[in-house]
């Protein structure tokens, strides 16, 4: 069995990755939503909403790098993370025949799907550290 400070060792990067990885997101979204919506082709592009989206992943990322110096804050953000991606990834299933080209959906449903599953992740190990 893993030790706490092995956990640690591993979940404090993890952490800091997962946070990174959407501040980047956030940004591009903020900075170039033109560009962004090149590449998550689905429905009409509408610059303000990207920019809305940009928002929630940079709050995210926020959230995410208080909590890996913080471990009060870990199940309180990756819950609302995980459930925000869960409803995300549903919200892509559900249009994935809808992209331009064809293989944008896909794409877009897999990334999404790689998101909810590490935050999912993070969440339950973080859940049994709770519960020790």
């Amino acid at each position: 069995m893993e030790t706490e400070a092995g956990t640690e060792r591993w979940l404090r990067p993890a952490l800091a990755i997962l946070a990174l990885s959407q501040i980047g997101a956030g940004v591009w979204e903020a900075v170039s939503p033109s560009s962004f919506f090149r590449l998550a082709r689905i429905g009409p592009f509408n610059e303000h909403f990207i920019r809305d989206l940009a928002t929630l992943y940079i709050a995210y990322g926020v959230g995410l790098l208080i909590a890996v110096r913080r471990p009060a804050w870990r199940v309180p953000v990756l819950t609302v993370a995980t459930v925000q991606y869960a409803l995300h990834f549903v919200s892509h299933i559900i249009d994935i025949g809808k992209g331009h080209p064809g293989w944008v959906g896909p794409v877009n449903a897999a990334l999404v799907g790689v998101g909810l599953s590490g935050f999912a992740v993070l969440l339950v190990v973080c859940l049994r550290r709770e519960s020790r």
